[in-house]
């Protein structure tokens, strides 16, 4: 399960730096997620959210730079049974830092003039959205406590929207005579979001060997 934060050794401070950094990245994660959004789907200007979503990204990447350099210090003090638990936070940030760059993308795909459709469609798109936003939320506060149980239940919810999502944008491919491509793109996005959310959810569940997989999830989904 999650024991391995604890296997990497050293001092309780510097652990609990490291996952408040982490945790951190997360929030910040949520925050151009859904300011991103909504610039696409209505009700946000993006010029007014421009320079705090592009300032938000920078702190990730920064962040993720932090832990990154966090631990390579740690893994040279405490040696090679350290190196595994090392790797699993080095997929981890990767995977917070990822929901920012899909995020980026959904701001810049809301810069365009692209088509999301009917005004039913665009319902969805936003009913979908609303899902991502409470996995991040989910998925903040199930790092923080450990809680298995809920993480299953969680991981299982987004195996059911990324398949929504394939589901959806193969729907869209087959419509004849209609540009789809804003719909099929920002479903795609949502895809990658989510599934970097789900990616983070099985620290908590998983053996380390298994990080990234768990019952249900497609090993072939993208």
């Amino acid at each position: 399960m999650f024991d391995w934060l604890q296997n990497i050794g050293g001092s309780s401070q510097g652990l609990d730096e490291i996952n408040k950094q982490f945790l951190q990245m997360l929030q910040d994660g949520r925050h151009i997620f859904d300011a991103a959004s909504n610039a696409l789907l209505g009700g946000t200007t993006s010029d007014v959210i421009r320079e705090d979503l592009y300032a938000t990204d920078l702190r990730i990447n920064r962040t993720e730079i932090q832990v990154r350099r966090a631990l390579v210090v740690h893994g040279t003090v405490h040696g090679a049974g350290s190196f595994p638990s090392l790797l699993v936070l080095m997929s981890l940030v990767k995977d917070a830092e990822r929901i920012g760059d899909y995020s980026k993308n959904l701001f810049e795909l809301g810069c365009t003039d692209t088509s999301l459709g009917s005004d039913e469609q665009r319902k969805l798109l936003i009913s979908m959205k609303d899902k991502i936003s409470g996995f991040l939320v989910r998925s903040y506060h199930l790092f923080e406590g450990k809680d298995v149980e809920a993480s299953r239940d969680l991981l299982k919810e987004i195996d059911i929207f990324l398949t929504m999502c394939d589901q959806r944008v193969g729907e869209l491919l087959r419509v004849e005579g209609v540009n789809e491509a804003g719909q099929v793109l920002t479903m795609r996005y949502f895809k990658r979001v989510a599934s970097h959310v789900g990616n983070v959810v099985t620290s908590i569940v998983m053996p380390l060997d298994q990080l990234d997989f768990y019952p249900g999830k497609d090993q072939g989904q993208q």
